[in-house]
């Protein structure tokens, strides 16, 4: 065999390995988070989390705030948190779940009277807490 077709091949597939490295990264937001950061944030959201149903609220809505912020980081397009979960397929690995956690929110932010439970609460910072470590920010 010519060594110069040796040594094409070779070059031919570093270039390849080089674009396929590229491509991963340009389509999983290419950089890591910043994990300090995110789990300061998230020490404060369940530290906060009292005995009061006001305070179960503020932590569910602080939570997907801060897996919002995680999703952009991530590079994750859309224009909301909603948009942003429907385009997020190879992130997270309980989709549904975090789905369920969002709606959640939604309820907790857009309706006057209501009242979530302890459990709820747990139930759905466990599901945020997850997803977080799903996109390495935890």
């Amino acid at each position: 065999m010519d060594p110069l077709i040796g040594i094409m091949f070779v070059v031919v597939v570093c270039i390849g390995i080089g674009l396929l490295i590229l491509i991963s990264l340009t389509r999983r937001g290419g950089s890591s988070l910043d994990q300090d950061k995110y789990r300061s944030n998230w020490l404060q959201i369940t530290q906060k989390k009292g005995d009061s149903p006001d305070s179960w609220q503020l932590a569910v809505l602080n939570a997907d705030k801060l897996l919002d912020s995680a999703l952009r980081e991530r590079g994750v397009k859309g224009d909301s948190m909603g948009q942003r979960l429907k385009n997020s397929s190879g992130y997270l690995s309980k989709i549904d779940a975090v789905w369920r956690a969002h709606k959640l929110r939604n309820r907790i932010a857009h309706e006057h009277d209501m009242q979530i439970t302890k459990r709820q609460t747990e139930d759905a910072l466990n599901i945020f807490r997850d997803a977080l470590r799903d996109l390495g920010a935890l």
